[in-house]
Parts: C-alpha cells; sequence; structure tokens
C-alpha cells in the first residue's frame, strides 16, 4: 500500500512539474485556510513548516483523492460507476457546447456564445437571470458528468480553464455592477454547493494539479466567507444560503472557518424555519414552486449534517416542520402531481415531482401518505382527509378523491406575500378528471430591464387571474380573512373576505356541492362606480362557447371532459372576452380564452352568482337559480335553489361570522 501511495506521488509531483510554468508559485500563505492541525494533514503540515510548498501541494491533492469525507450524491469512488454509461442528452448537450464557450444561463432560454476569450459580463438578453444564473455555471456539473461518463481530458482541461478564468475576470470588487451579479450571495451559495459535486469529479484528473487545488481551495474559502458576512436579509435567499454553508463547512472541514460555516448555516436554517413556515406549513412566499423548494432545502441541509456526523444540530421540530411542509404540498397538490402556479410557480414533469416525493419519504419513512405518493400509489395509503383549509397561509382546497377520476379546486385567499406573491387574492386552479381547466397565468419572466418587466408585470395583473376586479385595476390590498370554512357533507362551503381596493372590499363564497359542482358567490362592496368584473381564465385547448343570451361560456374539449361556467343573476351583466395567456414555464407563453362577467359599481352593493359545472359530452346542462323568499345577499343569508336539468337542490347557508 505504501508502494502504491509513493508511485502515486511521484507521478503527481511530474504532473505539477509540467504544470509548474505556467502556474504562480506557492507559498506559505497558500496554507493559510486550512487547518493543518486535522488529522490526515500532518505530512502537510511538516513540509509546509519545512517550505517544501510544491511536496505540501502535491500530498494535499492526494490527500483529497483518497479521503472518506461524503457528498450526498457524487463521490470519488464513484467514477467507475458512470463509466460508459449517457448521462442524458441535456447534460451531453451543455457539457460539448461548454468546450466551445456556448453557455447556457437560463432555460428559458437557448445557448449563447460568450467568446473564445470569455466575456463573463456578456449580457445578451437584459434578463437579470440571464446574467445572475451565468454565474451560476450550471455546465461545470455537467462537464463532470461527461467526464466521468468518457474518460475524456477535454473535459477536464476545460474546467480547469474555465475555473481559472472565471476566478480572474470576476475578481471581487472588479465593479459594482459585476459584483451585483457574480457575487450575488445567492449565485456564490450555488457555486459552493455545486462545487463540491464537481470537486470529486475533477479532483483524479492529472489537468487537476496540485497548483490548482490550492487555487480551488482558497477561491472556494473566499466565497463562502463572503456569504458568512452577506446573508440575504429574507425569503428563500436566506434559506439557500444557509443551506449551502452547511454543504461548504461539512465537505471541506479541512478549512479552518468549516465549523463557522456549518454552525452558520445550521443556525440560519434552525432560525427561519420557525419564521418562514407558517403553522399550516406553508412558506410564506406562498409560491407552491417556493414552498416545494424550501423543502429541498431543509432536508438537503439536514442529509449533509447526517453525513457529516452533525444532524443533533438540528432538533426534532425541525424535522416535524418539515414533515408538515410535504403534507402541504400534498394536500394543495392535484392527483397528476403538479400543484397551483400561484405567485411565480411552474408546472413540473411527473418524473421529477415523483423524485421529490422519493426523497421526502426517505426522510420520513413511517408516513405513509408520502410513501403513496413516492410510488405512484404503488405503497402506503392515501391520506385520510379530502377537503381541508390552510388557514395560515390561505390555501383551500375542496376534494372529492385523490386520483385521476377526482374534483379538485384549490383556492388562495391569504396574507400578503413576499416577493414571488401576486396580487391575486381569491384565485383558483380546477382539476377535473385528469384536466386543469383553469390554470393560474404563471410568470413567465422575473425581472431585467423595462421591456422585461413589462412583461412580468403583464402576468401579475389582477385581471388576468381567477378574481374579481375594479376597473381591471391590481388589487391594492392581500390581506384576506377567513370568516367561514365547513370542509364536509353534502354541501362544502369558504367564506372569505379581502380589503381589495381602498373603496370596494371583496367577500367570496365557494359552495362545493355533491362532491361535484361549485357555486361562486362574489360581492363587491363598497362606494365604487366603476366597473366590476368577475375573471376567468381558461385553458389553451378548451374553444368555449359562448352565449350571451344564457349567460355562459362552456368547453368543447373532444374527449366529452367538459366545464360549463354560467352567470345566474337575474340582473344583466355583459361578458367581456380579455386577452388571456399562461406561461408553464420560463419565457415561454401560450394564448388562451379569458373572460370577464362586468357590470357598473353604483355605490351600492353588487353581487355575482356564478357556477362552475363540470359536465360529460358536447352538450352543457341546463341551469337555474331561484332566490327564495328568505334569500338576502346583502346581510349574508343564503337561501337558493338551483336546477339543473330539472333535478333541484336547495342551499341556505350563511356567509356573515
Amino acid at each position: 500500500m505504501r508502494l502504491k501511495t509513493i508511485v502515486a506521488t511521484y507521478i503527481l509531483l511530474g504532473t505539477s512539474m509540467i504544470a509548474r510554468a505556467q502556474e504562480a508559485p506557492l507559498t506559505k500563505e497558500s496554507f493559510t485556510n486550512l487547518d493543518l492541525n486535522r488529522q490526515g494533514l500532518e505530512q502537510v503540515k511538516q513540509l509546509v513548516a519545512k517550505a517544501d510548498y510544491e511536496k505540501a501541494a502535491t500530498v494535499l491533492l492526494q490527500y483529497y483523492r483518497t479521503r472518506t469525507v461524503k457528498h450526498p450524491v457524487y463521490n470519488v469512488q464513484d467514477k467507475q460507476q458512470y463509466a460508459g454509461k449517457p448521462i442524458g442528452k441535456d447534460d451531453q448537450e451543455k457539457a460539448d457546447n461548454a468546450l466551445l464557450h456556448l453557455f447556457k444561463p437560463q432555460k428559458g432560454y437557448g445557448f449563447f456564445d460568450y467568446g473564445k476569450d470569455i466575456n463573463w459580463q456578456y449580457w445578451p438578453v437584459k434578463d437579470n437571470e440571464v446574467r445572475w444564473q451565468l454565474h451560476r455555471v450550471y455546465w461545470w456539473q455537467s462537464m463532470g458528468l461527461a467526464y466521468w461518463s468518457s474518460g475524456d481530458e477535454k473535459y477536464a482541461k476545460e474546467w480547469v480553464f474555465q475555473f481559472r478564468d472565471w476566478a480572474k475576470k470576476n475578481v471581487l470588487g472588479t465593479s459594482a455592477e459585476n459584483d451585483s451579479f457574480a457575487w450575488r450571495p445567492l449565485e456564490i451559495s450555488e457555486r459552493i454547493q455545486s462545487l463540491t459535486g464537481t470537486f470529486n469529479m475533477f479532483v483524479s484528473s492529472p489537468n487537476f494539479t496540485p497548483h490548482f487545488l490550492l487555487e480551488f481551495l482558497n477561491n472556494y474559502h473566499q466565497q463562502a466567507d463572503y456569504i458568512l458576512h452577506h446573508y440575504s436579509k429574507v425569503g428563500n435567499h436566506l434559506l439557500f444560503e444557509g443551506q449551502r454553508m452547511v454543504y461548504a463547512g461539512c465537505f471541506f472541514p479541512e478549512m479552518n472557518d468549516a465549523a463557522t460555516w456549518r454552525q452558520s448555516g445550521i443556525t440560519v436554517l434552525n432560525t427561519e424555519i420557525k419564521k418562514q413556515v407558517l403553522d399550516d406549513g406553508v412558506q410564506f412566499e406562498l409560491s407552491p414552486a417556493y414552498h416545494k423548494a424550501s423543502i429541498d432545502i431543509f432536508l438537503k441541509a439536514l442529509r449533509m449534517a447526517q453525513l457529516a456526523g452533525v444532524e443533533k444540530d438540528f432538533p426534532q421540530s425541525y424535522k416535524n416542520t418539515v414533515e408538515n411542509m410535504v403534507m402541504a404540498t400534498i394536500n394543495f397538490s392535484f392527483p397528476d402531481y403538479q400543484s397551483p402556479m400561484f405567485g411565480d410557480s411552474w408546472m413540473v414533469e411527473k418524473r421529477a415531482a415523483l423524485r421529490q416525493y422519493q426523497d421526502w419519504a426517505a426522510a420520513f419513512p413511517d408516513n405513509k401518505a408520502i410513501q403513496y405518493f413516492a410510488t405512484d400509489g404503488k405503497a402506503g395509503t392515501p391520506p385520510a382527509f379530502l377537503s381541508r383549509p390552510l388557514k395560515n397561509s390561505g390555501f383551500y382546497t375542496f376534494r372529492n378523491g385523490w386520483n385521476n377520476k377526482s374534483t379538485v379546486l384549490v383556492l388562495k385567499a391569504g396574507p400578503p406575500g413576499e416577493f414571488h406573491a401576486q396580487p391575486d387574492n381569491g384565485t383558483f386552479e380546477l382539476w377535473v378528471k385528469g384536466r386543469n381547466f383553469m390554470p393560474d397565468a404563471g410568470c413567465f419572466v422575473y425581472s431585467g430591464d423595462s421591456a422585461i418587466m413589462r412583461m412580468r408585470n403583464w402576468y401579475r395583473q389582477t385581471m388576468v387571474h381567477n378574481t374579481l376586479t375594479l376597473d381591471n385595476k391590481n388589487m391594492e390590498t392581500c390581506n384576506a380573512s377567513l370568516i367561514k370554512w365547513q370542509g364536509e357533507g353534502k354541501v362544502q362551503q369558504l367564506t372569505y373576505t379581502n380589503p381589495s381596493y381602498a373603496n370596494l372590499s371583496h367577500k367570496r363564497t365557494v359552495f362545493f356541492i355533491d362532491n361535484a359542482y361549485f357555486l361562486i358567490i362574489d360581492q363587491a362592496d363598497g362606494a365604487a362606480t366603476g366597473t366590476i368584473g368577475a375573471h376567468f381564465q381558461l385553458a389553451e385547448e378548451s374553444k368555449p362557447i359562448f352565449d350571451n343570451a344564457k349567460k355562459s361560456v362552456a368547453t368543447q374539449y373532444s374527449d366529452g371532459n367538459n366545464l360549463l361556467i354560467q352567470y345566474l343573476n337575474k340582473d344583466n351583466i355583459a361578458i367581456a372576452q380579455e386577452e388571456g395567456k399562461v406561461s408553464y414555464q420560463y419565457r415561454k407563453e401560450i394564448a388562451r380564452p379569458a373572460f370577464a362577467f362586468e357590470k357598473k359599481g353604483n355605490g351600492s352593493a353588487q353581487t355575482f352568482v356564478t357556477v362552475l359545472y363540470p359536465f360529460e359530452g358536447g352538450k352543457a346542462p341546463q341551469i337555474s337559480m331561484t332566490e327564495n323568499k328568505g334569500n338576502n345577499f346583502d346581510k349574508g343569508i343564503i337561501d337558493i335553489t338551483l336546477t339543473v336539468n330539472g333535478n333541484t337542490t336547495s342551499i341556505t347557508a350563511t356567509t356573515n361570522k
């Protein structure tokens, strides 16, 4: 064994000598960020004390190639498992294009040419995400996978070059503008996390020289240390940064500051999980996508701590909260594993959702409901509940089952959210028998110049959500108060109120009737005299029929799974067809039908009664409403009779506290 070590050391020395002409000389300061008193680094310490820095670096590299520190995904010992195996079209394309300096910073766009002499300040589209995410260097890990798969040194050689090039051209302090992109804490945190895996992929390469090892470690130390003093103030950014500091501290325990980094990240997460996760289990940005990302953040940190033997630093309450977050996800999700696109959310592939649930099931093996979703229903059991409110976040779900034949409506009416929330209280998505009839708008894009912000702001408009507006203006206030929730029985009920405008409040009542269809009563109360509109957005392939005489809109899907939306009041309204768009993925949008039932506000309370009735076939049912003697919408007394194809249902309820 000793002979092998000696031979390996001399090979490394030879490689080091070849590259030495191109590398700056090593000094004592090259090793100052390392704890040379750590077990395993005794020889390195001795060589540094003798000022034999070249050999010290060579021995240090051998140490890193053989150490036993565990990574959650990519360990040095795993290399042979990838040899000769395809890594997937997407990763292979990113790796091969990276050799040509064709990078895809943001997946909503294609590849951009950053030049033979890489221009890290190139900004091909004035979308901030393009420039921010350039500095997340996602393709570096793809290059590592390609290297493991092919064994071709061109990937390792190019990665070393790119790392050095990035470090040289993005020195902290280059300019305030460049620092705001290359040294934003979120981007740094992505790098210090992904570089742990990338390090393991390339550390065995002859192109990964002892000199480069010290360059890498010192640059890595600077990045991690920067986050320590520049955490984001709030939100999912802070969570990401905390989690990734746990990675840095656990993966590079040889660093002097490793314990500080690790404990700092753990403290951030233990503190923020109490602040950012509401009592009902929903992350306070009120975005299903970022809620699920937060679950992964908390669990990744826990997993890394487990591998490093410091799991005890996370209390049981931390784990309980994360499990509650998973159950909240189950509650507001549809049977096809999609969730509403509230607040900058997007669609995900089912296989990606299954992988996520599998990770969650591994963390909570005794939870049968999580196991049910992790196995696509093959094991475990579905949740015992059906309709259920998440009252703190304002996510309310009506459902009649957990399989693909179910009917599910998820409505959002909660407190003010953070950056990713939109002025959309009252919006909802309706999923019936495998079809989302009324998907939320999505977000399309995040931030950038004025042209980009116009695109973003279109999707944030209140009027492009399934809710009520005054003169098509955005809500001034999103801070809903629950009045009543009844989630069981023949007639289930949600009633809430939201102070949408200075001179107009909105009370919405949703009845789920016979576990089959919905009645929505919107009451606009205030001195407003403008146009009041109840807006509805349909999926892109719905081909609706607008019937002004019947005040109805009906979809025309060829498979017979259809939806009728009909206004039931006796007063006159107009059906205003509107511009409709939906964005399921970043920078991808599709035109779709959208409309509103409109009438003029005259300074007194206005009521809209709308039925959402799923039906089979091409012919919509005949539906009418009779207001019985005791009915008084203004006083919150509901006493009506619905007639559907001659069959009557009486609804008596109150909408006041």
